[in-house]
């Protein structure tokens, strides 16, 4: 990751619309299909979630599969790892959960510190 561009953290998704474009964007929001959608409407390169548990019929992690069919990498971080609703918990703290193709094409995985993922990644 380019330490010009450092991750915007946001707590909600939400506050990534205006200031997310083409960004890598940390925030503190559960990855439902919500979730998604505002982070369709920021336009950001890469959504980074907090899978709240999964949920029942996946709900806190299906906002992956809205941004996978827009090309637009995603990951969750698990709920065991780090707060909800707090980006800097989820950029410190975080381990991945999940991650759609996109994310899983950049080097995301399961059980990765997202911190030390991000890391690798290029500006």
């Amino acid at each position: 990751m380019n330490p010009d561009t450092p991750p915007l953290l946001v707590d909600s998704i939400t506050e990534a619309i205006g200031t997310g474009a083409g960004r890598v964007v940390v925030s503190g929001s559960h990855g439902g299909i919500s979730a998604g959608r505002f982070a369709l409407q920021a336009g950001v390169r890469l959504a980074v979630f907090n899978d709240a548990g999964v949920g029942r019929d996946r709900a806190g992690v299906a906002g992956l599969d809205l941004l996978q069919a827009q090309g637009i990498a995603a990951c969750t971080v698990s709920h065991d790892s780090a707060r909800i609703g707090e980006s800097a918990s989820t950029f410190e703290c975080g381990v991945i959960s999940h991650a759609n193709a996109a994310a899983a094409a950049m080097g995301a995985a399961a059980g990765l510190r997202l911190r030390d993922w991000l890391a690798t990644l290029p500006g």
